[in-house]
């Protein structure tokens, strides 16, 4: 360093620090990406195309409701082989979630989303040709594996390759597609034909593969299998080429290191003491929202308000349609202001009532008693019930999974997760439709018992997540 006594200035290194050719668009990969339209476009472009699989995997859950009385008169179907169609779908999707995670590692991000959008298009077909059971429950199970591997790999892909200032806004899009779709279906199935029902399931499909060629691959998957070069081009996309992605691109390099020094986690860790409080709750909480009845609720809705006595079940399933998807965007706003644990109670709560309202129309239809206040009841009941699940029970117990496994065993838990969740979504969509003809009472009472445990469940054993980072939510559970 000098004085340069003359001019009055002092004369270092400053100069060196300073770039000799200077772009006002360079932003630092902490904030995400450049600020210009172009990177963000890439990321919104990306999300589009993968949600597209979210409104796939809704326009399949939600198929059955709207068509259940159409198919069984024109197939002449039994009430055991209806069941079976709806709830196979729930066991494809639970083998198709099962070898999701391997897919996806072996053919990427976007080869596991073609590989589903293959299944879900057989499916499809194999449901519109359909001429008897056999062919149906084929097409129901392929298109049930198909968004087994959805469920899995799209809110991965979406969270790997959005910036962590828009992460978990984009993330929260794969659910609310999901209920999208499963309205969608919902409305148009009371219009049209269920074979015509089917062929509108592959029109999500089709503008996934189609939306795959323009888009990048996961960087982080491209970085986990050795791919220095396309991991850097793919991560230039994303951010735009005046980003500056060195930082961002040494963060995950780092992190993919750490994790494949991490031990390799198998099932039995999980039920080591220092996991078995996480593995209790995630395990609570996929049980208590599967048992509660929501896929038997939502796969035969329609079949629900017709045994009320409304004189068009078309009306109630409009009406949850409707509710749906206003519901399930406000409990995204409120996840993180809120929290999760009061959202859990609020909704638990919630389906409580719905279910008890639902349960005691039955039993005045039963017992002769205002009869005309019966459909308006337990369309009421129905959609109290639909509306607090999905302020809550539908998506904070993902969430909370997703938060309270240590980064070394959330692969395995993950997957043990997913197939109780899934056992439990079979168990209740094939025996729902057994239990309304034992007795409609007694099946919505039960149903509400079950919430009413989820809310001393949630009081006593779950813990808040909400603004903690993983070290202090593991520090949480340890004391």
């Amino acid at each position: 360093h000098f004085k340069d006594v003359e001019g009055g200035e002092n004369k270092g290194l400053e100069d060196l620090e300073v770039p000799f050719l200077q772009d006002a668009k360079v932003v630092d990969s902490d904030d995400g990406a450049s600020k210009g339209s172009e990177s963000i476009g890439m990321v919104l472009l990306c999300t589009f195309v993968a949600v597209c699989g979210s409104f796939e995997f809704g326009s399949c859950v939600g198929y059955s409701a709207p068509s259940q009385a159409a198919i069984r008169e024109d197939l002449k179907l039994t009430l055991a082989q209806y069941s079976m169609f709806g709830s196979i779908i729930t066991i494809g999707a639970m083998i198709g979630a099962i070898t999701s995670g391997r897919i996806a590692d072996f053919l990427g991000r976007k080869g596991a989303m073609r590989l589903s959008s293959g299944f879900c298009i057989a499916g499809w077909c194999a449901v519109y040709f359909s001429m008897g059971a056999i062919s149906l429950d084929i097409g129901r199970f392929l298109a049930g594996y198909g968004i087994g591997v959805f469920s899995y790999v799209i809110p991965v892909f979406i969270a790997e390759i959005a910036p962590k200032n828009l992460r978990g806004g984009l993330t929260t899009l794969n659910q609310l597609m999901i209920v999208c779709g499963s309205s969608t279906a919902f409305l148009i199935g009371t219009v049209i034909t269920w074979r015509a029902l089917a062929l509108t399931g592959l029109l999500p499909c089709i503008i996934l593969l189609v939306g795959l060629f323009f888009i990048p691959e996961s960087p982080r998957w491209l970085a986990k299998v050795g791919r220095e070069k396309d991991f850097m081009v793919a991560l230039r996309r994303l951010r735009g080429k005046n980003a500056n992605i060195s930082d961002e691109a040494a963060d995950i390099q780092a992190y993919i290191e750490t994790l494949q020094s991490l031990p390799k986690a198998t099932m039995l860790d999980l039920f080591d003491s220092k996991y078995i409080r996480s593995v209790i709750i995630a395990l609570g909480l996929m049980i208590f929202q599967q048992l509660g009845g929501i896929n038997g609720v939502g796969f035969y809705a329609s079949q629900t308000f017709a045994a009320a006595g409304l004189s068009s079940s078309k009306i109630g399933t409009v009406a949850y349609a409707i509710v749906q998807l206003p519901i399930t965007m406000l409990g995204a706003i409120l996840m993180d202001r809120s929290g999760r644990r009061p959202l859990l109670l609020v909704s638990a709560t919630g389906t409580f009532l719905g279910c008890f309202l639902t349960g005691a129309a039955f039993f005045l239809k039963g017992q002769l008693m205002l009869l005309e206040w019966v459909p308006f009841m337990a369309v009421s009941g129905v959609l109290t019930y639909i509306a607090s699940f999905s302020i809550g029970m539908g998506a904070v117990p993902w969430v909370i999974m997703s938060e309270i496994f240590p980064i070394h065993v959330k692969g395995v838990a993950g997957s043990l997760v997913v197939l109780v969740n899934w056992l439990g979504a079979w168990a209740v969509s094939y025996t729902f439709n057994f239990l309304m003809s034992w007795s409609s009472t007694g099946t919505f009472l039960f149903y509400s018992g079950v919430s009413a445990l989820t809310i001393l469940f949630v009081a006593k054993i779950v813990p808040e997540t909400k603004g903690k980072t993983l070290e202090e939510i593991q520090a949480c559970l340890k004391s």
